[in-house]
């Protein structure tokens, strides 16, 4: 059964749409694209 009192505590509230936004953008999260480009660079240093 399930305890109401143990999952209320483990409970967090979800973000709001603008504080999700800004902790996605505050990351520095490198793609494919950015290797990519970073490789051509070093490459065209060689």
């Amino acid at each position: 059964m399930i305890n109401f009192e143990e999952e209320l505590k483990k409970f967090h509230p979800s973000l709001e749409v603008e504080e999700v936004q800004d902790a996605i953008y505050n990351q520095d999260l490198t793609d494919m694209a950015d290797i990519l480009v970073k490789m051509v660079k070093d490459a065209k240093e060689e």
